[in-house]
């Protein structure tokens, strides 16, 4: 017995293709967005640094890293890595203006 799509030519069968792939894309466009969560979204182009470095700023004292790791999901609702903040916010002391290190995995930015 002979296949159906033997049967079919095989530009036929991508014409539908893209027919049905235009149409499916014109369906999901006219759905209404579908609802968030109700968890704080992280603003595109925000790093975790960005992050606890804005913790830092609306502080305005000193932060053990614990502290600012709590309050990031707090504000911001992320999940950091202690080990890798920490690392990334050493990196930074030299970079930053006003990041200074007040005492071990202790952090304070003086910039506003």
């Amino acid at each position: 017995m002979e296949r159906s799509s033997e049967k079919i030519p095989e530009y036929l069968l991508e014409l539908h293709e893209s027919l049905l792939l235009a149409q499916l894309r014109t369906i999901r466009k006219l759905r209404p967005a579908k609802a968030k969560t109700g968890k704080a979204e992280v603003p595109k182009g925000m790093s975790h640094i960005d992050m606890a470095i804005d913790i830092l700023r609306r502080a305005q004292r000193p932060l053990h890293v614990s502290e600012i790791i709590s309050r990031v999901k707090t504000v911001h609702g992320a999940s950091l890595d202690r080990e890798s903040l920490v690392s990334a916010l050493v990196k930074k002391l030299n970079r930053i203006q006003g990041l200074t290190r007040t005492a071990p995995n202790t952090f304070l930015l003086t910039v506003k």
